[in-house]
């Protein structure tokens, strides 16, 4: 259950109680009977970026394609290729019969 904080606007009481999502909030102070304020700190969690998935919304300008490093095989122990050779071409063979 998270624990919520309020305060006193009359007498400056503060306390924290946990309460559930479905609890309402205290608006009664125990301690003199005054009015209660719930007071709200700030986030333990900030995701700052672009986005985290490739499926988030974002902009066209800002997708940049996954690459992998030029220096780095693309997976651990495989070893590295190199790019194919172009096949020969056939040659062309003057001993061969001519169709027709």
């Amino acid at each position: 259950m998270p624990t919520y904080a309020y305060a006193c606007k009359d007498c400056g009481h503060a306390f924290d109680i946990q309460q559930s999502f479905a609890d309402d909030s205290l608006t009664v102070c125990p301690e003199c009977g005054g009015n209660l304020r719930k007071k709200f700190n700030s986030v333990g969690v900030v995701f700052k970026g672009s986005g985290f998935y490739r499926t988030d919304s974002r902009d066209a300008a800002s997708t940049v394609p996954a690459t992998p490093a030029k220096d780095s095989p693309a997976k651990a122990g495989a070893p590295e290729k190199s790019p194919a050779a172009p096949a020969p071409a056939p040659a062309a063979s003057s001993s061969a019969p001519a169709a027709g």
